[in-house]
């Protein structure tokens, strides 16, 4: 069975102060809904912007094709990961 899975972002934190975890996730899961795993954080509310994540989760869940969105992307390559 193939499940659509994706690495994403899940929007935590108070309104107007987001704060987002990177998790792995079915694509046809809610937004802020039930996820697989954990791989790390972002905060984009500090300065400069804090990313953890942890790049062998990361690489093994992509080898294992997970897609990541457009936005955990560009954190994978900031980061150095991808």
């Amino acid at each position: 069975m193939n499940m659509a899975v994706k690495i994403r972002l899940r929007r935590m934190g108070a309104k107007k102060a987001p704060f987002y975890r990177v998790v792995v996730a079915d694509s046809r899961y809610p937004r802020d809904g039930r996820f697989i795993e954990e791989l790390g954080y972002y905060d984009p509310t500090k300065e400069p912007s804090v990313v953890k994540i942890d790049g062998d989760k990361a690489k093994e869940w992509m080898a294992n094709g997970a897609q990541p969105t457009d936005t955990v992307k560009a954190l994978l390559k900031k980061e150095g990961i991808l």
